[in-house]
């Protein structure tokens, strides 16, 4: 059996390290915040799983288990304030990720509980493996007689070339979608993109953002991943992906994608959960 944890399913995945707040209002999820509010605050157990919804918008009207996602990440309290009406808005941050084993639905407590395994011990040995696989190629390549601090001096350089690559992407991708929100035309938005350059002024934050996570690539991946516009499926094959090095790889992928996208399409693409509407019967 996996830790057995409250869960918070979502219309998309929570990363690592990303704030999210939340207004919560349902019955069941205040009983929730009043659960984890009544836990000592020393006690490392003020946090609830927030997994993404596959399928559907009432989860407990499907099967719960094939209604979401199997990895998510757990959403560390970090205040609450109740509100008038009984419900509460709270701040939350991303911690670690976990694989869905089972979902127990019951009455007591109302909400959603999980049985998870952590990733963390997965994360650092998809990291490992990662790093050598990258320097030394398949077998094949004859690599294995290379000297394991020089593999280990090329991995930590080619990360940093991943690295750059991903935030030079990261932000062209959001000057390019600022300008599009602002009714720029796509030349209009590239020539206004290079004057805020030259000028070294920074209306989209996005240099900002960068700065903060300048020397951590598993934190700019995870940047990347909770603020570009992708699918929900985009975004969970991200958090899924054990190793800093290949979800960047992946993120140049569908930054290329999405830079493509938005200057032969010229518009900006909508989340899913906007054009959702009331379960039918039918």
């Amino acid at each position: 059996m996996g830790d057995l944890i409250p869960l918070f399913p979502l219309g998309s995945p929570l990363f690592p390290g990303i704030v999210l707040p939340l207004h919560v209002f349902e019955p069941r999820y205040r009983a929730l915040v009043r659960d984890l509010q009544a836990l000592p605050e020393g006690s490392g157990r003020r946090f609830f799983g927030v997994v993404a919804i596959r399928q559907g918008w009432e989860v407990e009207r499907v099967a719960p288990a094939e209604a979401l996602y199997d990895v998510g990440c757990s959403a560390v309290l970090q205040t609450v304030r109740p509100q008038p009406d009984g419900g509460f808005q709270v701040v939350t941050v991303g911690g670690d990720r976990f694989r869905l084993l089972d979902v127990v639905v019951g009455e007591d407590p109302p909400y959603l509980r999980a049985e998870v395994d952590w990733l963390s011990e997965e994360e650092a040995a998809e990291e490992a493996a990662g790093d050598q696989e990258q320097v030394l190629g398949s077998p094949a390549a004859g690599g294995s007689g290379l000297d394991e601090g020089l593999v280990e001096e090329v991995a930590s350089g080619s990360l940093g070339v991943l690295q750059r690559g991903v935030g030079n992407l990261f932000s062209r991708y959001v000057t390019a979608v600022a300008g599009l929100q602002a009714g720029l035309a796509q030349d209009e938005a590239s020539e206004a993109a290079a004057e805020l350059a030259g000028d070294g002024e920074d209306p989209t934050g996005a240099a900002g953002l960068l700065r903060a996570v300048a020397d951590d690539p598993r934190a700019l991946s995870w940047l990347v991943a909770s603020a570009a516009l992708l699918t929900t499926e985009d975004r969970q094959a991200l958090l899924a992906e054990s190793a800093t090095r290949r979800r960047l790889v992946a993120e140049t992928r569908l930054l290329r994608r999405e830079l493509t996208l938005l200057e032969a399409v010229g518009a900006v693409p909508a989340p899913l959960h906007h054009f959702a509407g009331p379960l039918a019967l039918n």
